[in-house]
């Protein structure tokens, strides 16, 4: 009777706990990460190891990847977002101005940059354009593939590097003007994003690709062939993270847990500049460090372009921008 007892006792404690448990785990945090267009592979790594440590315990992710100005626009229309990893500083600003992300996100750390890359050349095995320079891309014959510089970031850092190295060059704000609308008459393709672009790329357009340093290394990893090419000089990107007003406390921890050393020796090893400079150091990323050791580089801050709000309303506003003028100059899209 008392064994019975002790039995109809604990069974229910037994049950109830294993019922907390199971509700536990269905009431976890789920973590929106709204993501530019070429980082999933990196991400991915990135966010299973996170769900291994304390911190990401019960976390999982639903990801979105596309467009960076096409998903920042959509973050500040409504779309659930607890985490922007976005390919420019403008994107962020705009869903700043939305009121989704702090002004203040350039005070978290490294900047709110997560990890960096530089404006590069994909050419075709063997390089049989001979292209090794900006110059080049403007050659007779040479076909051009770059995004759409309205809705990809990565299109508007490639614009803005080609009129940066012509500056550096020597050439005058017209001259350099010129120079990025001959370059953009060779242009065959400007598919909606860098991933895409990419796409385009490796199934047969064009004879070259001005892409992201670490959208090359990540095409070569999964098998595709071609050359990568860093032109002197070339311009850095900056990659930002932020954390949205809402986003529960498991976002900061996310994205304090990718600037930490471990984790920026995996953006290194999968084509990314860390923001850490120092695991560069490590054994295990010599043939990185080499490889990243390319330069010289310009950023976003020269005073060529004063900052993305000013870069936006020079270059990119969609009624007197300096790209619409040169799209409709070469036929492209104006949107």
């Amino acid at each position: 009777m008392r064994r019975f007892l002790l039995v109809a006792l604990i069974l229910p404690v037994l049950f109830g706990c294993a019922s907390s448990a199971a509700q536990a785990r269905q009431t976890g945090t789920t973590l929106n990460l709204v993501a530019y267009s070429t980082p999933k592979t990196v991400m991915g790594k990135l966010t299973a190891r996170f769900q291994h440590q304390p911190a990401g315990q019960g976390v999982s992710f639903s990801p979105s990847y596309g467009p960076s100005g096409t998903q920042a626009k959509n973050i500040a229309a409504g779309q659930p977002a607890d985490i922007a990893f976005l390919s420019t500083g403008l994107d962020i600003d705009t869903i700043v101005d939305a009121g989704v992300v702090s002004k203040n996100w350039t005070k978290t750390p490294q900047g709110g940059i997560a990890a960096d890359s530089v404006v590069a050349f994909v050419v075709r095995p063997g390089n049989p354009k001979h292209i090794h320079n900006w110059k080049d891309l403007t050659k007779s014959g040479v076909q051009v593939v770059t995004p759409d510089p309205f809705p990809s970031g990565s299109a508007k850092w490639n614009v803005l590097a080609a009129y940066g190295q012509a500056r550096k060059s020597g050439m005058s704000n017209k001259q350099a003007i010129r120079f990025v609308t001959k370059l953009f008459k060779n242009v065959v393709s400007q598919p909606s994003s860098g991933s895409n672009a990419a796409s385009a790329f490796f199934a047969g357009q064009g004879d070259v690709l001005i892409t992201y340093e670490s959208e090359a290394y990540a095409a070569f990893a999964a098998g595709e062939k071609g050359k990568l090419v860093v032109p002197k000089p070339t311009m850095l990107i900056q990659l930002p993270m932020v954390a949205t007003k809402s986003a529960p406390s498991a976002a900061k921890a996310f994205i304090k847990y990718v600037h930490a050393p471990k984790q920026q020796k995996i953006f290194a090893a999968n084509g990314y500049r860390p923001v850490v400079r120092s695991v560069l150091k490590s054994p295990d990323l010599a043939s990185w460090r080499k490889k990243y050791n390319t330069g010289p580089t310009f950023n976003i801050n020269d005073k060529l372009f004063g900052g993305w709000r000013k870069v936006n309303k020079v270059w990119f506003d969609l009624n007197n921008g300096r790209m619409v003028a040169i799209e409709r100059a070469v036929g492209g899209p104006t949107h």
